[in-house]
């Protein structure tokens, strides 16, 4: 849709690269960000209400600290039509804030992969008010899309549950290596870890988890190890002594197992 006026706070990595993309499509971008002026083709605001007076949309693309801020700024200028659509990786509760915190339809927009070299096609779970009228604006400017029925919350609930798995997962390889590395056998590990990820599959997962209950006690036994051989060898055993407090949190449980 040419001519789309949408505002834009935020033209840092995320923002800019966003915005430059809009603008690309034929969007009337305007923005505002403190620290960061205005790229080719957008036009620069003073700052939130400034920016957001006459936009159809708002993008507000900062962090999770200045979600509700940004919306406190913008609300004296914030037309009751106007989607509020928060892409920052807030709380839950932040993003259900911000519905409450005014009349405009909020839409919760959990951005699922890195922006860098995506900018406005990197695939966006939404949720709230004014999600569906978000996804026909946006769609056919290029925007990757894809609504997720229930209140602005749900679509970033959803995205922080996958991030404990892919950012713990990713924290305890890059301590695996450290290990390995220190102890001589990074590239051996490497291999194995590479081929068991390669493998996995729905049925891996139930045997994970069946397992990780079955045999807390003595799995937790073998992660008390696994972090006193890390410190011995140099490395601070982080996501080993989480892994391990997990685990002897589910032996001690009422029914803990072997």
């Amino acid at each position: 849709m040419s001519g789309l006026r949408i505002a834009v706070l935020g033209l840092g990595e995320a923002g800019g690269e966003i915005a430059r993309d809009l603008v690309a499509a034929g969007a009337d971008v305007r923005g505002f960000d403190p620290r960061v002026p205005a790229g080719p083709g957008i036009e620069g605001r003073t700052d939130e209400a400034d920016a957001v007076r006459d936009a159809e949309v708002v993008l507000s693309v900062n962090s999770s600290h200045d979600a509700i801020p940004a919306l406190t700024n913008a609300l004296p200028a914030l037309g009751a039509g106007t989607i509020w659509a928060d892409l920052n990786t807030a709380s839950p509760g932040t993003k259900a804030a911000l519905a409450v915190a005014t009349d405009a339809p909020v839409v919760d927009v959990a951005l699922m992969s890195p922006v860098p070299g995506k900018g406005l096609r990197t695939p966006m779970l939404v949720s709230g008010e004014g999600a569906e009228r978000y996804a026909d604006l946006l769609r056919p400017l290029g925007a990757d899309v894809v609504v997720q029925p229930g209140s602005a919350g749900t679509a970033i609930s959803r995205k922080l549950l996958r991030s404990v798995f892919y950012k713990g997962l990713a924290a305890a390889v890059v301590e695996a290596l450290a290990g390995a590395e220190a102890a001589g056998c990074a590239d051996w590990l490497a291999a194995n870890v590479s081929a068991e990820l390669a493998g996995f599959d729905e049925h891996a997962l139930t045997r994970l988890v069946e397992g990780t209950h079955r045999h807390a006690r003595r799995r937790a036994d073998e992660m008390a190890a696994a972090a006193e051989q890390l410190r011995e060898l140099g490395v601070e055993p982080r996501a080993a002594t989480a892994a391990h407090d997990l685990l002897a949190a589910l032996r001690d449980a009422p029914g803990g197992t072997a």
